[in-house]
């Protein structure tokens, strides 16, 4: 897709003896060495420092790294997002969800026929058994959809017991066939799951998706090569005997939405995955751990927050009065302040954000004021 990776020169070695930190106990005044290692010291050096047990206390992780990554690069200070090096706004712009999903994974972008195998992959596993949906039917029918995913994903796990290693033993996820087949099981399987729990929650009833193979696959004989964001909209959408298409600008806007969020490094939602997986657990019920967190207002609840804010506001003419409100701590301000962006930079606004936004928004018939906002 004409992508380039942005690299930049790694800085000169320091000289010999500048790897490590000098740390005295004022208490008993000995000193230890400690390795500084890419910018980090090990938390477990400062056990030699002292007869007592010494922890590092840092609540939410402000200052600590669990692990080591080169998935995602983010500088907050400067607004910069990328992934596997690739800038967040050439990847908005030029390429699809599941080809930054695949980049992600792989850690390169994918060729021609890497990213038919993978997207064949993906949507030959969107259906899921019915049982599925009958467990969905079986909660209040003003039940939350995310209370709805948590369960449905940790079900998931039921489903299949052969990605369980708790019953298959281990080195089960030594074999890269394993591992990819769980890939393409949660991302083909969680849109279907995800909009059903919608549709649940708003009486309708659940829709098939689109299967792979001939052009008239699919419960509804729709041609079968719609791709995976079209799909999941059409999921949502669309009504019993209706031939629903989701528009071209809508599915770009949502392919773009998913590409921001698809990995923000070691997040709340990231970290319980890997808390949970690291026992052994198989990958439904760890991912099903990573929505409960995302569940949460502080994390990606926030962004339903946001929405009913808007909801709330209404209108552009009532801004003025709603930020009066907020300045006065009457009211609270969503979606903005983050913990890690702290510029409004380039890759943060991405050019096509809005456009794609506010062409999205015109086709789902937002009166003028309700445009306002959402391009503004």
């Amino acid at each position: 897709i004409g992508l380039g990776v942005t690299s930049s020169s790694p800085p000169a070695p320091p000289a010999r003896g500048a790897m490590s930190l000098s740390v005295t106990d004022n208490r008993t005044g000995k000193r230890i060495e400690v390795p500084v290692i890419d910018g980090t010291i090990p938390a477990v050096s400062l056990l030699s420092i002292s007869d007592e047990p010494l922890r590092v206390y840092d609540p939410g992780l402000r200052n600590t790294a669990t692990a080591r990554s080169g998935i995602t690069y983010i500088d907050g200070d400067a607004g910069i997002l990328r992934y596997r090096g690739y800038g967040i706004e050439d990847l908005c712009e030029k390429a699809s969800f599941l080809e930054v999903a695949f980049l992600l994974v792989h850690g390169e972008l994918p060729s021609a026929t890497e990213l038919s195998e993978w997207e064949f992959g993906v949507m030959s596993h969107t259906f899921v058994h019915e049982d599925m949906f009958a467990l969905l039917r079986t909660f209040r029918y003003d039940a939350h959809p995310m209370g709805m995913l948590v369960a449905a994903t940790a079900a998931l796990s039921t489903h299949h017991p052969d990605a369980n290693p708790g019953l298959q033993g281990d080195g089960l996820f030594d074999d890269p066939a394993v591992v990819n087949k769980q890939i393409y099981r949660l991302l083909g399987k969680l849109p279907t799951i995800a909009a059903a729990t919608w549709r649940h929650r708003v009486g309708r009833p659940y829709n098939y998706p689109t299967s792979v193979g001939s052009a008239s696959a699919g419960s509804d004989g729709e041609n079968a090569k719609r791709s995976w964001t079209a799909n999941f909209l059409k999921l949502l959408d669309k009504l019993p005997g209706d031939s629903y298409e989701p528009h071209p600008d809508l599915v770009r806007a949502l392919d773009v939405v998913f590409i921001l969020h698809a990995d923000h490094e070691l997040n709340c939602s990231t970290a319980a995955v890997r808390h949970v997986g690291s026992a052994g657990t198989d990958p439904f019920c760890a991912v099903a751990a990573g929505c409960a967190a995302l569940y949460g207002p502080l994390h990606g609840g926030a962004n339903e927050a946001v929405l009913r804010m808007l909801a709330e506001i209404g209108s552009a003419d009532k801004v003025p009065q709603f930020l009066a409100d907020v300045k006065a701590r009457k009211r609270k301000l969503m979606g903005f302040g983050h913990r890690v962006y702290k510029n409004f930079g380039r890759s943060l606004y991405v050019g096509g954000r809005r456009m794609w936004s506010c062409r999205a928004a015109v086709h789902m018939g937002l009166r003028d004021g309700e445009l306002v906002m959402v391009v503004q």
